[in-house]
C-alpha cells in the first residue's frame, strides 16, 4: 500500500510539473547565471547610514518574462532558443548576479530590497532591455539600463551598459556566451555603483 501511494505520488509530481512549463518537455539542465569575479575566503563590512547599497529585480519586456532564452529573428519577431531554459526569471538571475558581482568587487554592504528597511542608502534599479540572441548580428547580448538614486532620491545618474559575445544561436553556445556577457555587464555596474 505505501509502495502504492509513493508511485501515484511521483506520478502526480510528474504531472503537475509538467503542467506548469505548459505541457512542454523540460531541458535536461537549466541554465543560470554564477559570478566570474574572484570570491574572497569571507566578507565582514559595515555601513554608516546612507553608504550602503539596495539592489533591485530590474525591470524586463514580456520577451524576458519567461523562463526561456529569447532569440531576436527580426526587427519585430522573436523565437527562442530550442532546449534552453533558465532555472529561475531572467530579472531575478541578473539581479543575484548584480549583488553578487559588488560583494565581490566593492567594498560596499549590499542589500537585497527585503532588507532595505535596515538602511537602503543609495538604490539601483534598472531595466533589462536586451537579455537573450540576436540572429542578425550572430551575437549574444546583454543591455541593462541603470539607475542609481542617492539616499532619499536627492540625486539620481542613469547609465546605459551592453555586452555582446559571440555565439552560433545553438543552446551549447549561447548559454556560457550570456552568463559571459552578462558577468561583464555586472562588473561594469559594479564599478559604477562601488565608486
Amino acid at each position: 500500500m505505501m509502495r502504492h501511494s509513493r508511485l501515484i505520488l511521483v506520478a502526480c509530481c510528474a504531472l503537475s510539473l509538467t503542467a506548469c512549463m505548459g505541457g512542454k518537455k523540460v531541458p535536461p539542465t537549466l541554465l543560470t547565471l554564477t559570478s566570474e569575479a574572484p570570491a574572497p575566503a569571507s566578507i565582514s563590512r559595515s555601513a554608516a547610514p546612507g553608504e550602503a547599497i539596495t539592489i533591485d529585480v530590474p525591470v524586463v519586456p514580456k520577451e524576458l518574462a519567461s523562463t526561456r532564452v529569447p532569440a531576436l529573428v527580426g526587427p519585430t519577431a522573436v523565437a527562442f532558443i530550442k532546449d534552453l531554459q533558465w532555472v529561475d526569471a531572467p530579472g531575478k538571475l541578473f539581479q543575484d548576479l548584480l549583488q553578487e558581482t559588488t560583494l565581490r568587487t566593492t567594498s560596499r554592504v549590499v542589500l537585497d530590497p527585503n532588507q532595505a528597511s535596515l538602511d537602503p542608502g543609495l538604490k539601483l534599479t534598472g531595466t533589462l532591455t536586451r537579455f537573450g540572441y540576436d540572429t542578425a548580428e550572430g551575437m549574444v547580448i546583454v543591455r541593462y539600463d541603470g539607475a542609481l538614486a542617492s539616499p532619499g532620491g536627492t540625486r539620481v545618474e542613469t547609465r546605459r551598459f551592453e555586452a555582446k559575445v559571440p555565439a552560433d544561436g545553438t543552446a551549447r553556445t549561447v548559454g556560457p556566451a550570456l552568463n559571459q556577457a552578462a558577468n561583464q555587464v555586472a562588473g561594469e555596474v559594479a564599478q559604477w555603483i562601488g565608486r
